[in-house]
């Protein structure tokens, strides 16, 4: 079985300025450089085949993506207890856009709708229950920006799970057209 996502690589300073915030909660199991990205859409654990097709059905999707920019933090919970800490991405819409895309494509496949609402972040940290309080980084980062960026591809990505956290190995990169 074959574990994949779609997602948008940052470039290097952006992911510098992300690493360069990645302190201050203790516990919490900070990304490296490697694993920061913009999750287009995950498509999970799929076979040879079911992996080939949805190769094959990305490469038929165009999308304009404007620059992007960092836009603040968050953190995703569950029953009430930060589970990640992210930071956002904007223009929003766009995204969006896009995320619907290649959901409608991964649906013609075979594979099921996204559920999940789709907020355009790249994930920081992952928080145990052990990890410690995550108010006083939010209220640090609560203005996080940046430069603008341009994205110039889309990369199918497969996830490996190990010891230390998951490694994400690039499948295939799509061309996005330029604004």
């Amino acid at each position: 079985m074959h574990r994949l996502f779609v997602a948008l690589r940052p470039p290097p300073e952006i992911r510098d300025r992300l690493t360069d915030l990645m302190d201050g909660v203790e516990g919490a199991r900070w990304q490296d450089d490697d694993q920061l990205h913009i999750t287009l859409r995950f498509i999970g654990a799929v076979d040879r085949r079911t992996a080939e097709d949805a190769a094959t059905a990305l490469s038929a999707i165009r999308a304009d993506l404007p620059p992007l920019r960092l836009d603040g933090c968050g953190t995703f919970e569950t029953k009430g207890r930060p589970n990640a800490l992210w930071a956002g991405v904007t223009p929003r819409e766009p995204l969006a856009t896009l995320h619907k895309k290649i959901d409608r494509a991964m649906i013609r496949i075979g594979l099921e709708a996204e559920h999940r609402a789709y907020i355009p972040h790249i994930t920081l940290a992952r928080l145990a229950g052990s990890a410690g309080p995550v108010d006083s980084f939010l209220a640090r980062h609560a203005g996080l920006t940046s430069p603008d960026f341009a994205v110039t591809h889309m990369t199918l990505y497969e996830s490996r799970l190990g010891h230390h956290g998951a490694s994400y190995e690039p499948i295939e990169r799509y061309a996005l057209t330029g604004p």
